[in-house]
């Protein structure tokens, strides 16, 4: 016998994850009489809650706050006939074969769920400094989508963080809106592609970006009411200059910002899925089928559906999480009614087979 304790609950459809993807996920597949689960997760409504503002979601004109726009796609779900339910995952497994295969799925405080297929939609964390005053100014001012939050900060000096190619593509994307982009990088050399450096490189030509090397930040300075004012930043000429603290040339300077931006990564949710045999890349990203038409949701584990920024580590825009949430959706209705029938013709085996026993 199985020492494993018995599930609370089993749930023809389980969504991880509350941010837009996994909501959009919801609504469509409560539409479709899935009777989908949302468990929340460690960050519920997902990154959009950190943005004060989103001006670039279709069908709001004058924009609507992160917060907001969660709230009424949670409201929406619900509406349909989702259950959305505090719980961090800890752990997934598959048990069974055929048409008696189901997810097993482990919460940090020990609830247990089965479900016949699920949909992991628990987005990605945008990697951080964990420097004094981020906690606090992280939207406000502080921010680690550029497209997001830019043209908020019109005519500022911005900083942006990194060294990679997203810090080039944000910084010169900012150009846009900025008086001048400052890239803060701990190094002499970038990471980037040469082809976002030669890009950069002709907006420094132009004036637009100024490039700070072997320099970083240490300290953000601000509040929420006026945003970001100013930071602290040290630099060192050997580079990496917060492990040279004590160096004669580490310097420690002041300098004037209306807004930071992070560029340094992101590191996909994907943890809890570890056991269960998913391909990712080598960042944690999950790896689904692109199959004919492109856009597919389907992992290489049978009834597991990825969406947003847990699987696209390019666009990472609302619009486009929502988009994938309804694919992943529609994906799993499509494997969820054909699960039904291996059901059904399983259970008319086992009607046939009785029936000859008793003659």
């Amino acid at each position: 016998m199985s020492s494993e304790p018995p599930a609370d609950d089993h749930r023809r459809l389980v969504i991880a994850g509350s941010g837009i993807a996994g909501l959009s996920a919801a609504i469509y597949a409560a539409r479709s009489n899935n009777e989908p689960l949302v468990l929340e997760g460690d960050e519920p409504g997902g990154q959009l809650t950190l943005t004060t503002d989103v001006e670039n979601y279709p069908g709001f004109p004058e924009g609507i706050s992160g917060p907001d726009l969660i709230n009424e796609m949670k409201t929406q779900a619900e509406k349909f006939g989702t259950d959305i339910e505090n719980g961090v995952l800890d752990d997934v497994t598959v048990k069974g074969e055929g048409a008696d295969r189901q997810f097993r799925i482990t919460l940090t405080d020990d609830t247990v769920y089965t479900a016949d297929a699920v949909i992991a939609a628990s987005g990605a964390s945008a990697r951080t400094l964990g420097i004094p005053g981020e906690d606090e100014l992280m939207g406000w001012g502080l921010s680690t989508c550029a497209t997001c939050d830019g043209a908020f900060f019109r005519d500022e000096k911005i900083v942006v963080v990194g060294g990679g190619d997203a810090a080039m593509e944000e910084a010169h994307f900012l150009t846009k809106f900025a008086s001048t982009v400052y890239i803060v990088h701990r190094r002499e050399e970038f990471r980037a592609e040469d082809v976002w450096i030669e890009r950069v490189m002709e907006k420094v030509d132009a004036g637009e970006i100024e490039i700070m090397r072997n320099t970083e930040v240490t300290e953000l300075h601000g509040t929420q009411a006026d945003g970001i004012d100013h930071v602290t930043m040290v630099s060192n000429p050997e580079g990496h200059p917060t492990e040279k603290l004590g160096d004669p040339d580490t310097e420690e300077f002041e300098f004037d910002a209306g807004a930071v931006f992070y560029a340094i990564g992101h590191t996909p949710n994907t943890d809890y899925l570890e056991g269960i045999g998913v391909d990712t890349d080598d960042e944690g990203y999950l790896i689904t089928e692109s199959g004919r038409g492109g856009g597919q949701t389907k992992t290489g584990v049978e009834g597991l559906f990825g969406a947003g920024d847990v699987v696209d580590f390019h666009y990472q825009q609302a619009a486009t999480a929502a988009g994938m949430g309804v694919q992943a959706a529609l994906d799993a209705d499509d494997y969820l009614d054909e699960l039904d029938r291996k059901q059904a013709a399983a259970a008319r085996d086992a009607g046939a087979a009785a029936a000859e026993s008793d003659d």
